[in-house]
C-alpha cells in the first residue's frame, strides 16, 4: 500500500484504522506510539490488517495484538472472528504453518536458589532428553496407528500411554484435545513426517525455559496458579513440527481453488479461504483439529521429560518437585467459539485466548481469577503471566501471544555475529543449551520487543491483566 494508513488514536492502547475501501469493517490495533514509530523498515503488518478486514464475514474488526509484525497473509499477533451466518471464511494463512503453537507453564514446589548450582547440569539433561532443532526426532517411529491415535486423542492420549499424570490434562485450553478432528484428512506425508517427532521442541523460536518467579503482580492470581515468589518454573513452547507445516501446505492448493470456486476477491493470494460449512472447509478444520491435538501431545510427552530430568539431575522425588501443569495455550489456531449470542469462527495467529473471571470454559481454580495468560518474551529478560479481563471481550476474549520481533532472522543474526552470545548470557546467569550458534544468533534479545511494553499496552486495554513476572535461568533452544 503505497499511501499512508489512516491512524486514528484511542486512547494510550489503542489505534483505529477507520473502514476504507474494500474493507468490511475496520482494523484495530493494540499498540503504543512507541511501538508504531519503531515498525521494522518494510514491515507490512499493517496492511495485512487492511486486507483481513476485506474478507467476508468478519465481525467487528481486523484485530493486531501489540506483538504484531509481518506474517504469511494474517500478520502474526492477528485476531479476526468469522460469522458461518454472514458468509464467514476460515483461511489457513490465519492460523499459520506451525498450527497450535503454544506454550505450557508447570509450576513447582522448589525454590530456585538451591537449584542454582545445577543449572547447567539440567540444561545438558534437558537437551539430551528433548530432541531439538530441525527435524529432530525420538528414536523409533510410532507406528501410523498410534500417530493417528495422537491425533484424535491429543494430551489424554500422551498421558494415557505413560507420559505425565492425569491431573497435567485438567486445566489445558479445550482440554487439550480439540474435538472434530480426523486423522484420515491428514496427508500420508504429514503423517510420516510427524512419526518421529512427537516429543520434541523444533527450531527456531521454540524451547524449553526453566525460570523462576521473581515478581508477583496479583497475589490472589498468582496464589491460584500456583505461582510463588522464588519458585521455579517450566515453560514449554513448541507446536505441531513438519506434520502440522505439512498439513497447512497441504490445504493452501486446495484454499486457493475455493476462493475462485466461491467467488471470494482475494486482496492477497495468502488470504486463500473457503466459506464456513463447506466440504473445502470443513475438511481444512478437521485437520487442522488433527494436527492440533498433535501439538497438545507433544506439549505433554515434554512435560514427561521435563519431570525425569528434574528428578534425575536434582535427586528429588515427584513429591518434593510437585511439578504440576498451571496451563496450556494455543498461539496458532481457528476455533468456534460462542461470542454473546453467536457462534464465531475465531481465527488467532500468534495470539492467545484470555477469558475473563467467571467465565464457565475456565477450569473451576483459576475461575474467579480468569484463565491463565501466558507471555513468554525473550531469552535474555522476562516473560510474565497474565489473567484474563473483561475487556477482552472486543478482541473476542484474545490477548498477545509473545514479545513479536523486531529484527528478521537474517538481521539478528548479522548483528550477532561479533558477539559470543551464550557466554554473555551465562555472565547474567542463563544457561543456554542449543542445536546451533546459529538459533541463539536468530533469537538474540535484541531481535524481540520488550516483551514488558506488550504486556503494558495489553493490560491498559483491559485485555488481560498481570498476575506475575518470570526471568529465564537456563534455556534449551531448537
Amino acid at each position: 500500500m503505497s499511501t499512508p494508513l489512516p491512524l486514528v488514536r484511542e486512547g494510550p492502547a489503542r489505534v483505529r484504522i477507520p473502514r476504507f475501501g474494500a474493507m468490511r469493517v475496520d482494523g484495530l490495533v493494540y499498540a503504543s506510539d512507541e511501538m508504531l514509530r519503531t515498525l521494522p523498515k518494510g514491515d507490512q503488518a499493517l496492511t495485512q490488517v487492511v486486507n483481513v478486514a476485506q474478507l467476508p464475514g468478519i465481525v467487528s474488526a481486523s484485530i493486531a495484538m501489540p506483538d504484531f509484525h509481518w506474517g504469511y497473509g494474517f500478520p502474526i499477533g492477528g485476531v479476526a472472528a468469522f460469522d458461518p451466518a454472514q458468509g464467514g471464511v476460515v483461511s489457513p494463512g490465519g492460523v499459520g504453518y506451525d498450527i497450535n503453537c503454544g506454550v505450557r507453564l508447570l509450576a513447582t514446589s522448589l525454590e530456585a536458589e538451591p537449584v542454582r548450582p545445577r543449572l547447567r547440569a539440567l540444561a545438558e539433561e534437558l537437551y539430551r532428553q528433548i530432541p531439538s532443532g530441525v527435524g529432530a526426532s525420538q528414536p523409533g517411529k510410532l507406528a501410523v496407528r498410534e500417530l493417528e491415535g495422537a491425533l484424535a486423542g491429543g494430551a489424554r492420549w500422551a498421558q494415557r500411554r505413560g507420559f505425565g499424570e492425569p491431573a497435567d490434562v485438567e486445566a489445558l485450553e479445550e482440554g487439550g484435545c480439540l474435538r472434530g478432528a480426523d486423522p484420515d484428512l491428514v496427508s500420508d506425508r504429514a503423517k510420516e513426517r510427524g512419526r518421529g517427532q512427537l516429543g520434541t521442541i523444533g527450531s527456531g523460536n521454540h524451547f524449553v525455559e526453566v525460570g523462576v518467579v521473581d515478581c508477583v503482580y496479583d497475589a490472589a492470581a498468582a496464589a491460584a496458579f500456583g505461582l510463588a515468589a522464588g519458585s521455579l518454573t517450566i515453560f514449554i513452547h513448541t507446536g505441531s513440527r513438519g506434520l502440522g507445516y505439512q498439513v497447512c501446505d497441504d490445504f493452501l492448493k486446495t484454499m486457493l481453488h475455493a476462493a475462485h470456486r466461491y467467488g471470494i476477491a482475494l486482496p492477497d493470494r495468502q488470504l486463500c479461504c473457503a466459506p464456513l460449512g463447506s466440504p473445502e472447509a470443513e475438511r481444512y478444520l478437521s485437520a487442522m483439529r488433527a494436527a492440533a491435538n498433535f501439538a497438545f501431545a507433544n506439549r505433554q510427552m515434554i512435560t514427561h521429560y521435563v519431570r525425569a530430568s528434574i528428578e534425575r539431575v536434582l535427586g528429588v522425588s515427584p513429591r518434593e518437585h510437585g511439578i504440576r501443569v498451571v496451563y496450556d495455550v494455543c498461539h496458532n489456531i481457528a476455533k468456534l467459539e460462542r461470542h454473546g449470542e453467536r457462534d464465531l469462527c475465531v481465527h488467532r495467529k500468534g495470539a492467545t485466548r484470555a477469558l475473563p473471571p467467571g467465565d464457565e470454559r475456565v477450569p473451576a481454580p483459576y475461575r474467579a481469577v480468569g484463565q491463565p495468560v501466558l507471555v513468554p518474551g525473550d531469552m535474555g529478560r522476562y516473560s510474565f503471566v497474565l489473567a484474563g479481563a473483561a475487556g477482552s471481550a472486543e478482541a473476542f476474549a484474545s490477548s498477545c501471544h509473545g514479545a513479536g520481533r523486531m529484527l528478521s532472522r537474517k538481521a539478528a543474526s548479522a548483528a550477532a555475529r561479533p558477539r559470543n552470545l551464550p557466554k554473555e548470557l551465562e555472565q547474567q546467569g542463563i544457561f543456554v543449551r542449543a542445536a546451533s550458534r546459529a538459533t541463539v544468533d536468530e533469537e538474540m534479545p535484541e531481535a524481540y520487543k520488550d516483551v514488558a511494553q506488550v504486556v503494558d499496552v495489553v493490560d491498559a486495554a483491559g485485555l488481560a491483566r498481570k498476575v506475575a513476572r518470570l526471568r529465564p535461568l537456563a534455556v534449551v533452544k531448537g
